[in-house]
């Protein structure tokens, strides 16, 4: 085949690839046989799907690169751009499935921090209301400490410390949520058990205020007063200035009692906690 013919064949050949599947928009793949393009062609219809919007035949595209060239350059970057069309595409189990192959394959290179960043994203974006079960939230949170850990120079560390922090948050307010529907019921026990453990771990978040007020409720519902009056304490220690401490302070003062330090107990651990500095 002359050089002339054999540069028409390729101009064919390439508009025959960019021609199947123009008109897919939705979230299935259209399966188009690619066997004899090349690598190159073929990412370049993976990109230019991804230009269109059309993520689902995106990740089929760069797919075929992998599964027909395994070895070769192509490869890795279809691999990395797999994993970015079926997050775009919201296919969250094929992201992180594509975006764990990479960092398996190519763990040292520059973009499994992007990989591992993407599998704390896919995560991420799954997580709903608080009413629900929040295992998708703590994958995110390990997903996201990898990056943080293990890419900490990485441009994307940053926003993985802010989704980790957002996400953390999230799990602390399911457990207020489950806190608050147990001291609705009167079941002030199982109550004080989960506000205790946002108190005890998850002090960094935006709940703990509202934990120890509704520790102080709670207690003085079982009519221990002196519990009550040292969680008052450690709030207004810490939280002086906001709604829950005057309410707490309402609720001490109306049965005679004030805010104070009494005894030893898990109140008096992070009450020390906090004079050394450890909290908050």
């Amino acid at each position: 085949m002359t050089t002339g013919r054999l540069y028409a064949f390729r101009i064919a050949a390439l508009v025959t690839l960019f021609a199947v599947a123009g008109c897919s928009g939705s979230k299935t793949a259209t399966f188009v046989d690619v066997e004899g393009f090349g690598p190159d062609q073929i990412y370049e219809r993976g990109e230019y799907e991804v230009d269109r919007g059309r993520f689902a035949d995106a990740a089929f595209f760069f797919s075929e690169v992998e599964r027909l060239y395994p070895y070769s350059e192509w490869a890795q970057r279809a691999m990395m751009m797999q994993a970015y069309a079926h997050h775009e595409n919201r296919a969250y189990d094929e992201t992180r499935a594509a975006a764990q192959r990479f960092i398996d394959f190519y763990p040292a290179e520059e973009d499994a921090a992007y990989a591992q960043y993407l599998i704390g994203l896919s995560y991420y974006d799954q997580i709903a209301d608080v009413g629900r079960d929040q295992k998708i939230t703590r994958q995110a949170l390990q997903a996201f400490r990898i990056v943080i850990e293990q890419y900490p120079d990485s441009e994307y560390a940053r926003s993985a410390n802010l989704k980790f922090d957002l996400a953390f948050d999230h799990l602390a307010g399911k457990e207020m949520e489950v806190g608050r529907y147990y001291l609705g019921r009167k079941n002030y026990a199982a109550a004080i058990n989960r506000f205790r453990n946002v108190v005890e771990s998850f002090q960094t978040t935006t709940h703990t205020a509202e934990a120890l007020h509704r520790l102080v409720e709670a207690y003085l519902s079982l009519g221990l007063t002196d519990q009550a009056q040292t969680a008052g304490a450690i709030l207004g220690y810490n939280f002086q200035s906001t709604e829950w401490y005057d309410s707490s302070y309402k609720l001490l003062t109306d049965q005679g009692l004030k805010p104070r330090l009494i005894g030893t107990g898990w109140l008096q651990k992070v009450h020390r906690q906090v004079l050394k500095g450890q909290w908050l």
